[in-house]
């Protein structure tokens, strides 16, 4: 099954997050907790993620994607995986740049009380920046990609613009 996160509203945004069933209650009473992960490690893990991505939507394979990802990711084709993210290849979008900038988080890696890692965040770049939702899920002692969302969005606030000057009325004739 295929959730798609908050990022469904806005139409550049492509996301997918493959779905555990969980037990209700009892983990929703659990809170998430700060993930012990250095930022070398969540630089990878963003980078690599995206990059693979990047490459998929360019080469329209998403083999690779499919087979870096945790089982639970790797529950979703490669020709499925192709049609989720059809509108971020269809626009072209370059996320080749997040190999050399560095990502702001605003979620700071966290264990979610289904035990995956998940962090939010973006890649300031001009005109626009690229945001991104990941969760990771552990599988043999390693994160591996468990969810994906990726769009587009405004790198700064932008003043509104200011409204058409209106045409002089012609001089009044007395």
């Amino acid at each position: 099954m295929v959730k798609m996160s908050f990022f469904r509203r806005n139409p550049l945004f492509a996301a997918l997050l493959a779905a555990t069933a969980l037990s209700g209650a009892a983990l929703a009473e659990q809170a998430a907790k700060p993930a012990q992960i250095d930022r070398n490690g969540v630089l990878i893990l963003v980078r690599n993620s995206l990059l693979a991505l990047d490459q998929a939507n360019k080469t329209g394979n998403y083999t690779v994607l499919r087979d870096l990802g945790s089982p639970g990711f790797q529950t979703n084709t490669a020709a499925r995986l192709g049609e989720i993210f059809a509108g971020l290849r269809h626009d072209n979008i370059d996320l080749s740049g997040v190999a050399a900038l560095d990502p702001q988080l605003t979620l700071l890696p966290q264990i979610e009380a289904n035990g995956m890692m998940h962090m939010t965040g973006f890649f300031p770049s001009i005109p626009t920046q690229v945001n991104f939702d990941l969760s990771y899920a552990p599988v043999n002692g390693q994160w591996r990609l468990f969810g994906i969302s990726v769009g587009l969005g405004q790198a700064a606030p932008q003043a509104p613009q200011p409204a058409a000057p209106q045409p002089a009325a012609p001089p009044k004739k007395h």
